[in-house]
């Protein structure tokens, strides 16, 4: 700091005024241009642990992102929670629920911590991801709506068969169920994927036989999606005229298949915006994200 204060001819106070964005000062726009360019010129970079013994906390705002968390969404949402701190001058730092938070915390003194865990857990509410407004039941609601416009009333829900994932499929199915009841369908079955294709191939050739009437299958994710379709062509069964299948979260790879699969797409960047927003106390009213948006191909 004592050099841009030299290459720029002012004290080292009013460098600190500058780079850290004062706006209780009176510092001219010329002073302030010269200050800026003379610390691009030197690349300066701010003394991180400096500046936290000053503010109390590091410029680390801590994600503690459940496992659970994968795929379009997950990418997208930390996309855009970083870009955003970035724009402040603040870094993110990923703890994927291996650790103990609490040490994480103790090490790095964050700003601010957001968690993403525990979501969907017994006793946890719905709305605490944004629930039927902005949450995973209403993206799962887009999905279910969708192939009820497109005609089908007797649907299946596809979900891994892994312990791993149970929590998120059974919330999941929960949320299907109860937006076919409130669009009148029946409840749709529950229909669980093991990672095996030909073990697929038996459980969808037994589901068929015991639900006759069914014509479409919601999935966990594009993932589980695909697994189906590959199944149902070993199987003879052609997708969308015989069985339509419809996946979530918008992974290139669907735009690979054969047919392309029909998805939905969650505004995750815009998400993880706002929680950098909200987790710094600034103002969000600007960022505004859109709600989930179904990708229309072929498979449904």
């Amino acid at each position: 700091m004592r050099d841009v204060a030299a290459a720029s001819g002012v004290s080292p106070a009013t460098v600190s005024f500058v780079l850290n964005g004062a706006t209780d000062q009176t510092i001219s726009p010329a002073t302030r241009a010269r200050v800026e360019k003379a610390a691009a010129d030197l690349d300066y970079v701010p003394h991180g642990i400096a500046r936290a013994l000053r503010e109390g906390s590091s410029r680390i705002v801590l994600l503690d992102l459940d496992p659970l968390f994968r795929g379009s969404s997950a990418e997208g949402y930390i996309t855009g929670l970083d870009d955003e701190l970035s724009l402040h001058g603040f870094s993110l730092l990923v703890n994927h629920g291996t650790g103990t938070l609490a040490s994480v915390v103790d090490s790095v003194r964050p700003r601010a911590v957001i968690s993403l865990s525990g979501l969907y857990s017994p006793g946890r509410e719905d709305s605490d991801d944004g629930g039927w407004v902005d949450g995973l039941a209403a993206h799962s609601a887009v999905q279910i709506r969708h192939l009820a416009e497109a005609g089908h009333t007797s649907l299946a829900m596809a979900l891994p068969d892994d312990p791993h994932w149970d929590r998120l499929a059974s919330a999941r199915l929960r949320f299907a169920r109860e937006s076919a009841a409130h669009l009148g369908l029946a409840e749709p079955v529950e229909l669980r994927i093991p990672m095996d294709v030909a073990a697929v191939a038996d459980r969808l050739r037994d589901l068929l036989a015991a639900h006759p009437s069914l014509t479409a299958i919601a999935c966990f994710d594009d993932g589980v999606a695909l697994r189906i379709m590959r199944a149902l062509r070993s199987l003879g069964i052609t997708v969308p005229d015989q069985i339509a299948v419809m996946g979530f979260d918008a992974s290139e790879y669907g735009t690979l298949a054969v047919p392309t699969l029909t998805t939905v797409s969650i505004d995750a960047v815009s998400f993880g915006r706002l929680a950098a927003r909200q987790a710094l106390g600034l103002p969000a009213d600007d960022i505004e994200p859109s709600g989930a948006q179904v990708v229309p191909r072929e498979s449904a």
